[in-house]
């Protein structure tokens, strides 16, 4: 009974986050007070301590290090740049879009930053070209969001608290796992995009981009800094993969945390003059703190209650194995057309991983990345976070048009070509 009321109070957060407009995450606070209190019979100070605090602190620290790139125009400039060098080869304008939003996403400025950039820009190339608005949106969109799963960066950094929760410690391979399929599924897609689109283009014209302005001392220096913090996070534990028996690097990749390292490389930052301190603090992503901290509160609760170990049991038992990644591939797209992937689906499903693993011996990464790959897909829906920004982005002409393609087109396509990857995955792993 208490399982059943658990479940139904995150549906109910949900639909009210989206029918209000409310953060979802105080609405999922209220329910794990209500519930984890009165009716599991838990102290207010148990409950409280559920708030993920791991989660909280690494997420704040790094998009603070990461808002002086974005505040100092320093990924505005960089984008300019990447997109100015693709000029002469128009029909491959997709991947431009799709690289360039995925370095500079990846550099830290996040899924909603760079499809807000990039978005209107894209459909004004797409405009110039003749390259299908289809195309152009799911390019960008697929490179906000891969550039966002990088493991440094907004979401890889999110998923690998989640999955330290769930119980895995190498969460390294887990979060490079998602960010490489987030890459691939792409390229693919819009290869067979571009080949349908390329003799529909304006012929081979250069496109009409100015020549952009030269990195400042500030940006160059930011640039530096950036680099510098995604080698040092990223090298130990590529190292210990290689040389898991040097007692040196164990020790050093042990002590390596990205939340700690970026509080040093910010105070560096501000030391350098890098950004303004009040800018930098407003600019941290409190909505998503407080939405992925809340849903955390009431997983916990249910974990309490027995709810994720029943429903890991009731999957195991009796849906079949080879579908298993399927449904929750399909599952995070559904739940992901009226919620955050960052802040519902992913808190919701990575605790059920682990029991699912074990009762059906089926590799963890491969649950992980079906329900990122199919959360993720449903973003293009003009209903979700990726095909709002880019229907705005879009002139009021164009809107009618765009709205179905990215309704009737994008998203089965891309929820389509997200599930064939997570069972070509399931074979292979």
């Amino acid at each position: 009974m208490i399982s059943f009321l658990i479940v139904l109070a995150i549906a109910i957060s949900i639909a009210l986050g989206y029918k209000t407009k409310i953060n979802t995450g105080l609405f999922a606070i209220g329910f794990a007070y209500l519930i984890g209190c009165f009716m599991l019979d838990l102290s207010a100070s148990k409950v409280i301590v559920m708030w993920p605090i791991k989660i909280f602190f690494v997420i704040f620290s790094v998009s603070l290090f990461y808002n002086f790139p974005m505040t100092n125009g320093t990924l505005e400039k960089l984008s300019q740049h990447m997109l100015y060098k693709t000029r002469k080869v128009p029909h491959l304008l997709p991947f431009a879009i799709f690289f360039s939003a995925t370095l500079i996403a990846g550099l830290g400025a996040g899924y909603f930053t760079v499809l807000a950039f990039f978005g209107p820009l894209t459909l004004i190339l797409c405009e110039r070209t003749g390259l299908s608005k289809l195309t152009g949106a799911l390019a960008v969109n697929y490179g906000s969001l891969a550039g966002a799963n990088f493991m440094t960066s907004a979401s890889g950094i999110i998923f690998k608290g989640l999955i330290e929760n769930a119980g895995y410690q190498d969460s390294f391979s887990y979060t490079t796992t998602i960010f490489i399929s987030t890459i691939i599924i792409p390229i693919v897609v819009l290869s067979i995009l571009i080949l349908k689109d390329k003799y529909k283009m304006s012929g081979n014209k250069n496109l009409d981009i100015e020549v952009p302005e030269k990195f400042d001392v500030i940006q160059k220096t930011t640039l530096k800094l950036i680099f510098t913090m995604v080698f040092l996070v990223l090298i130990f534990p590529i190292l210990n993969t290689m040389f898991p028996t040097n007692e040196i690097i164990k020790f050093i990749n042990s002590k390596l945390d990205i939340g700690l390292v970026a509080i040093i490389f910010t105070i560096i930052a501000f030391l350098m003059k890098l950004g303004k301190e009040k800018e930098i603090i407003a600019k941290v992503p409190w909505n998503t703190l407080i939405m992925i901290c809340g849903v955390g509160m009431l997983i916990s609760v249910a974990i309490k209650a027995g709810t994720i170990e029943i429903l890991s049991s009731w999957i195991g038992t009796n849906i079949p194995k080879f579908l298993i990644p399927i449904i929750l591939c399909i599952v995070g797209g559904i739940m992901s057309s009226f919620s955050s992937t960052l802040g519902v689906v992913a808190p919701a499903l990575f605790p059920i991983v682990p029991s699912i693993a074990e009762a059906t011996g089926l590799n963890p990464t491969i649950l992980f990345v079906a329900i990122i790959v199919g959360a993720q897909a449903t973003s293009i829906s003009p209903f979700s976070s990726g095909g709002s920004l880019i229907l705005g982005a879009a002139t009021e002409e164009e809107r009618d048009g765009l709205f179905g393609q990215l309704l009737f087109k994008g998203t089965p396509l891309a929820l389509i070509s997200s599930t064939i990857f997570s069972i070509i995955l399931s074979i292979i792993i």
